[in-house]
C-alpha cells in the first residue's frame, strides 16, 4: 500500500462491506447479519 491510512481504508471496508456482511453468525441463528437484519425487518 502507498500509504498506511490506504491500507486502512481498504481493510476497513472489505472487514465492514464484504465479510462482516456475508459471514455466518451462530448468535443469528446461522444467518448473516444482512440476512437477520432483513428478517427483523419485514
Amino acid at each position: 500500500f502507498a500509504s498506511r491510512e490506504i491500507m486502512r481504508t481498504v481493510v476497513f471496508n472489505y472487514i465492514e462491506c464484504d465479510y462482516n456482511r456475508w459471514r455466518r453468525h451462530s448468535a443469528c441463528g446461522g444467518l448473516s447479519p444482512e440476512q437477520f437484519e432483513n428478517q427483523n425487518l419485514a
